[in-house]
């Protein structure tokens, strides 16, 4: 399964994302999607969700 398909991603799923200032370094930050932001089925850099602590970023890999 891959984060750069809008259908492979629910609310409550863990996932690993990046955030946009961690996106120079990569730096993964995992955790609970809230919602999905992302209005396309796909997205090459991963689709944008809101994690259940308020962060923002593109789903890099789905725990």
């Amino acid at each position: 399964m891959d984060g750069k398909y809008k259908a492979n991603i629910r609310p409550g799923m863990q996932v690993g994302i990046v955030l946009k200032k961690d996106q120079r370094s990569g730096k993964i930050t995992n955790g609970e999607v809230q919602n999905i932001l992302t209005n396309s089925a796909t997205h090459p850099h991963g689709i944008k969700v809101r994690l259940t602590d308020g962060q923002v970023g593109r789903v890099k890999k789905l725990l």
